[in-house]
């Protein structure tokens, strides 16, 4: 039924204004004021010589102005309350300042025009300075370059659709300080790029550890993986994700608590083992380095194990401050000196490095303490890492025997969901956001957690980067990734290798485009699948930019990248692209690395030797060769054909068996 206003009451009256009035201010700030994203902020990096995309939000319908270098450029807000202009191609400078009007008044300060990079991939383009801070202590302290940017956006994943920003993040100015925050990939690159081109370099980094490639494709993309589509098609419901997480977290937390309980450790009413004065005289002994299920009786016990060593303690350490080392440990610790925790970690990967005040240490017996959780696996200390205790200019070796006795055993920690790597949830909550900021190009740093299903890896990345491409509107959009690092033992024998597989993938990758990779299966730790050495990492990205990026056809941007294969009675003969000046085996000697197989498929070691600008491979085992592999293996310590400019050939196969 339709009510006038005249025939209301004078009180209905007032009550009717008051809440039209009070309706017309909740809705203004939502719905009039111009709102822009959280990349378009102070600070920010825009492309130079290319045009550039300004967008937001407002009322719809509304008139919004952009004002920048002297010149005003116009848009009305859509249906949809977006707004968009675009400023014309810019040369490299700045700061400069950009002025939005509509119903409101919004700056954007000291703008600089250069080189936005976007860095994304999994944890080892995550990892930053502050990780390798004590293998670049010159880097950190000299990092003052307000030229170099970043902006870092926090970790956010969606299933329902596209996100239309990023959650959080500035842009922040390179300095002593802020450099610890900064990918330490995406800064050895950008220090590289500035100092050859002399314009500043803006690094958006969305990179999130672990995470496989299927996670960064948008919809339209995952369309041609069946398989990743069905694997996702849960998550789109909310209320059943929050329903997984709670009951996941759940089981987690109790299981903790069980574990907490079930620690004779830390058993109320008892001595507390972390304690310096504990009487430990029973417990066994361990050589550490090591893990428990191969160096003692216990075998793959999952629960809480205790770690205690007696150290001597000089005076002239004593009272004084200082740090324990303990490598890194698997899976989760907290750690004391005579009964202080000095430190804790929840997962294994990051570097135990606990510094300590000055009243910790004393002369004479020191007592160090490690109530050591595995979750699941082989628990335990990893072996060659720094294991040591500093203070006063002096360190002591803690490798040898520690002692040891099991708190508590429990079955491992129950499984959860990782929902951040479920296919499609990454690109919508971290790259479909930035899809209008213009890029000079693509930092990818990823694989390995696709190692487990290398077969899909070339497919997954060729399309990731059409994809990219194409939601960017950047058909030529330059993509530079990062081959796999060697990690894991070496092996003698030769045999078959995921890691192997997955470089295989990326070094097909290059039959794209405009790509760039950067080979590391030197500079990587067989025990560590985050290596420190990231200044070369960042070198070699720079070079592939160098060549594909800025269009530096002389420089040498790789290793020799194989070709093609002739086979000619007991051997073959292979070509390469990349040889530079000329072709060497590192350290002088044999080439190795070389696996030759004939019609069995059964690859044997073999002899090689450099011809020219060709490799000859052949085998006394092998009569008639049909296909030769490089690097075939996880880590492949004794590959060493590089070029003369000191690059290495990245892991081939000739076959598809």
């Amino acid at each position: 039924m339709f009510l006038s206003y005249k025939n209301l009451t004078f009180n209905a009256k007032i009550s009717c204004l008051l809440s039209s009035s009070l309706g017309l201010l909740a809705a203004t700030p939502a719905l009039a004021q111009v709102r822009l994203p959280r990349l378009v902020s102070n600070g920010m990096v825009l492309q130079r010589d290319a045009p550039v995309r300004i967008w937001g939000w407002a009322k719809p319908g509304e008139a919004v102005s952009v004002a920048f270098q002297s010149k005003t450029y116009r848009a009305t807000t859509g249906t949809d309350g977006q707004w968009r202009v675009q400023l014309p191609a810019t040369k490299a400078g700045g700061p400069y300042e950009l002025k939005i009007d509509a119903s409101n008044h919004l700056v954007v300060k000291d703008i600089l025009l250069g080189d936005v990079w976007f860095c994304a991939g999994q944890s080892n383009m995550e990892l930053p300075m502050r990780r390798v801070r004590d293998k670049y202590p010159q880097e950190v302290a000299t990092a003052n370059n307000p030229r170099i940017r970043q902006f870092d956006v926090p970790m956010r994943y969606d299933f329902r659709g596209p996100k239309a920003d990023v959650s959080g993040g500035s842009w922040v100015a390179l300095t002593p300080e802020t450099v610890l925050n900064f990918s330490a990939v995406g800064y050895f690159f950008a220090k590289e790029i500035n100092a050859k081109y002399q314009v500043p370099v803006g690094l958006i980094k969305v990179a999130v550890g672990g995470s496989p490639a299927e996670a960064w494709l948008s919809a339209d993309a995952l369309k041609q993986f069946p398989k990743y589509e069905a694997q996702v098609a849960p998550y789109k419901d909310s209320a059943a994700v929050a329903g997984i997480k709670q009951r996941e977290s759940a089981a987690v937390s109790d299981w903790y608590k069980r574990l907490h309980q079930a620690d004779q450790g830390e058993a109320p009413g008892q001595p507390k083992w972390s304690s310096p004065g504990y009487d430990a005289s029973g417990w066994a002994t361990m050589n550490v380095p090591g893990y428990w299920a191969n160096e003692t009786p216990l075998g793959m016990v999952n629960g809480v194990l205790w770690f205690r060593k007696e150290v001597e303690v000089p005076a002239a350490m004593a009272g004084q401050a200082g740090r324990l080392e303990l490598g890194t440990l698997v899976d989760a610790d907290s750690t004391y000196i005579n009964g202080q925790l000095v430190g804790t970690t929840a997962y294994q990967y990051p570097p135990r490095k606990y510094d300590f005040g000055p009243g910790v240490l004393k002369a004479g017996k020191n007592v160090v303490t490690v109530r050591l959780i595995s979750n699941g696996g082989r628990g335990g200390f990893t072996k060659e890492k720094t294991y040591q205790l500093a203070a006063g200019g002096q360190t002591l070796d803690l490798r040898g025997p520690w002692q040891y006795k099991l708190g508590a055993t429990t079955p491992p920690t129950p499984g959860t969901t990782t929902f951040q790597y479920q296919p499609g949830g990454l690109y919508n909550g971290l790259v479909a956001p930035a899809l209008p900021y213009a890029l000079k190009g693509v930092l990818w740093y990823q694989g390995e957690s696709n190692v487990g299903r290398p077969d899909d890896y070339l497919a997954l990345t060729t399309s990731l980067v059409a994809d990219w491409r194409t939601k960017f509107q950047q058909p030529n959009l330059p993509f530079l990734y990062v081959q796999l690092a060697n990690i894991n033992a070496a092996k003698k024998e030769p045999g078959e290798s995921n890691q192997a597989k997955v470089r295989d993938a990326q070094r097909r990758l290059l039959a794209q485009p405009r790509t760039g990779m950067a080979v590391i299966s030197d500079v990587g730790e067989w025990n560590d699948i985050h290596p420190l050495d990231k200044q070369t990492v960042g070198h070699r990205l720079a070079l592939a930019a160098e060549k594909v990026a800025y269009g530096d056809t002389k420089i040498v941007a790789s290793g020799p990248l194989y070709q093609g294969m002739k086979p000619a009675g007991n051997q073959v003969t292979l070509t390469f692209a990349g040889v530079g000046t000329g072709l060497v085996a590192k350290g002088g000697g044999a080439l190795q690395g070389f696996t030759v197989a004939g019609a069995d498929h059964k690859f044997v070691p073999a002899q090689a030797r450099i011809e020219g600008g060709k490799v000859v491979v052949q085998s006394p085992q092998v009569e008639a060769p049909v296909a030769v592999r490089y690097g075939w293996a996880d880590n492949p310590e004794d590959a060493n054909l590089y070029n003369k400019e000191g690059l290495p050939t990245s892991t081939f196969r000739t076959d598809d068996f």
